[in-house]
């Protein structure tokens, strides 16, 4: 009879700690990460969508702007490091 109820709390508290310390951290990090994913899903649209918005405005300004990225001036020298070769 002792052993009996022996066995039955062990098998309660097994089921105890195994729920209350596996079952449920899992289950929160789930939906903690579904949230951020769904919260940076609905960031991506509304940037996509702003920026649907905006090339239409700015058609007329790219043509303006390609012209004149296209001449690139040299970049200053002391920009750059001498590199020694190492044999």
């Amino acid at each position: 009879m002792i052993l009996k109820w022996l066995f039955t709390f062990l098998v309660f508290y097994l089921l105890y700690k195994f729920i209350f310390n596996f079952v449920l951290p899992v289950s929160k990090a789930t939906s903690q990460v579904r949230n951020k994913m769904n919260e940076m899903n609905r960031q991506q649209q509304a940037y996509q969508q702003q920026a649907a918005g905006n090339t239409y405005s700015n058609n007329s300004n790219a043509a303006n702007t390609s012209k004149s990225s296209s001449v690139k001036s040299k970049p200053p020298a002391e920009d750059y490091i001498d590199f020694e070769e190492i044999k």
